[in-house]
């Protein structure tokens, strides 16, 4: 296993679209990118940010509270999100240093193929609702500042820039 380089938004890759996976054989990027994540004290980590572009994001919202529930989203669909949004501060491991306020609905319905192949349809909510949010928006090249009126998006942006110069 290894700790792969995260990629530091204003990187394009950040911003494109991921393709779907079509039977790679994924378990060693998978490992890395777990390594990668807990490396970075993150919670959650899409494979455009190691550079991989293939709709892929692993993720793990209890280990900080000391139990760990790895899981590996492989082309994940979004069937339905509740309607009631909240907005909540987000971090990203491509924009460190940067909490940004995201409206986010507090619930979603997902399928995704897990790294053996199973397909699997589960409902989250809370944190893990926003981690997969987050993730998913990866995956089609949205990061934390698209969600941002210009005005302070530009502001952010140029925090982001200030800080990483």
């Amino acid at each position: 296993m290894s700790i792969l380089p995260i990629l530091i938004w204003p990187d394009a890759r950040l911003s494109q679209r991921c393709d779907s996976v079509q039977g790679e054989d994924l378990d060693d990027l998978i490992a890395d990118m777990f390594e990668t994540m807990y490396a970075a004290e993150g919670r959650g980590m899409a494979a455009p940010q190691v550079g991989v572009m293939k709709r892929l994001f692993v993720m793990d919202c209890t280990w900080k509270e000391g139990e760990k529930s790895p899981m590996a989203m492989i082309n994940p669909t979004i069937m339905a999100a509740e309607r009631i949004p909240e907005v909540v501060e987000e971090g990203c491991l491509s924009i460190p240093g940067i909490l940004v306020p995201v409206e986010r609905p507090k619930a979603v319905t997902v399928q995704w193929t897990a790294p053996e192949g199973d397909i699997h349809m589960a409902d989250f909510d809370g944190f893990e609702a926003r981690c997969i949010q987050h993730e998913f928006d990866h995956l089609n090249g949205v990061v934390t500042f698209d969600h941002l009126p210009a005005a302070e998006r530009s502001k952010a942006e140029a925090e982001f820039l200030e800080k990483h110069s």
